[in-house]
């Protein structure tokens, strides 16, 4: 029996491998600036803006709750949030009442950042995707999620984080790799 010849795709196939390359492209251009212009990864401003929004409504937060919100595990939160304070732009706090609890507060810097940060990628990308109409959305997301199925990876865990392999360097991926897609496997 002959086996098939691997780059002998039908055009619709293809095609598909290009967008699916475009797309893994778009995520890493994108994430790279990201990094350049304000020097933090998508995770880490999304655990900073987590923190703030908490903040706005006078509420305590913690670790864990900050995991939950962004849909990280608490591993990858906690070396985020390590760098964050590093870097001055968010403080820890011990509660006085129960000193294991540890509250988060965005510094003065953080502010500062965070007020002055334009929106992202994903933020402009979840943006378009809402201005579609409902079938649309629908559509999109049978598409990929049949795309997932085909390259056998509907069963991987990932969150909502549009990020590449590089955010590993900067904070934003845990040793497990469950932040967002690990777009640097090649196609």
């Amino acid at each position: 029996m002959q086996s098939r010849d691997p780059t002998d795709l039908s055009d619709e196939a293809q095609q598909i491998l290009r967008a699916l390359r475009g797309i893994v492209r778009s995520i890493t251009i994108n994430s790279k600036r990201l990094f350049r212009e304000t020097g933090l990864t998508l995770p880490q401003i999304l655990c900073l803006r987590a923190i703030d929004s908490a903040s706005q409504l006078a509420q305590d937060v913690t670790a864990a709750e900050v995991a939950r919100h962004v849909q990280l595990s608490p591993a990858t939160v906690t070396g985020i949030i390590d760098r964050l304070e590093r870097s001055h732009l968010l403080i820890r706090e011990r509660d006085t009442a129960d000193r294991r609890r540890i509250y988060l507060q965005i510094s003065e810097k953080g502010q500062e950042w965070l007020n002055s940060l334009p929106p992202s990628f994903q933020d402009r990308a979840v943006q378009r995707f809402k201005s579609l109409d409902r079938e649309h959305r629908r559509s999109i997301l049978k598409a990929l999620q049949d795309v997932l199925e085909i390259m056998e990876a509907s069963n991987l865990e990932s969150s909502p984080i549009l990020t590449d392999g590089e955010d590993a360097k900067h904070g934003g991926l845990s040793q497990t790799g469950d932040v967002g897609i690990d777009i640097n496997t090649e196609i």
